[in-house]
């Protein structure tokens, strides 16, 4: 069983970061690809950023510059820095193993001031 656990979600003013982090179990982790995306109330899904098994790193526009995905592949875990964040960044965050259905229970991360 594949298990992805989020945490660092939270409240943070315009202009804060953030540093998520996805913890994944259960398979070996270093053979993966790993995405974010993020879903905001009665708005649809929206893809955020991958990073590949060899660390290949693609964003989605509105994240360019703002946000760096990276993983340790010696603590099973993948990360979203999220900086220079926006009112319009408040969403439940999602991990999610790529090419697969796996995913995690999402983060809350709220801009606000």
């Amino acid at each position: 069983q594949v298990h992805l656990v989020e945490s660092g979600g939270g409240l943070v003013q315009p202009g804060g970061s953030l540093r998520l982090s996805c913890v994944v179990s259960g398979t070996i982790f270093r053979l993966n690809g790993i995405g974010w995306y993020r879903q905001a109330p009665e708005k649809q899904r929206e893809y955020v950023a991958e990073i590949s098994s060899g660390g290949s790193t693609i964003y989605a526009d509105f994240v360019k510059g703002r946000f760096t995905i990276s993983r340790d592949n010696a603590k099973n875990t993948a990360y979203l820095q999220m900086n220079s964040l926006k009112p319009e960044d408040t969403a439940v965050y999602y991990c999610h193993l790529l090419d697969s259905h796996w995913r995690g229970q999402g983060t809350q991360v709220t801009v606000s001031s």
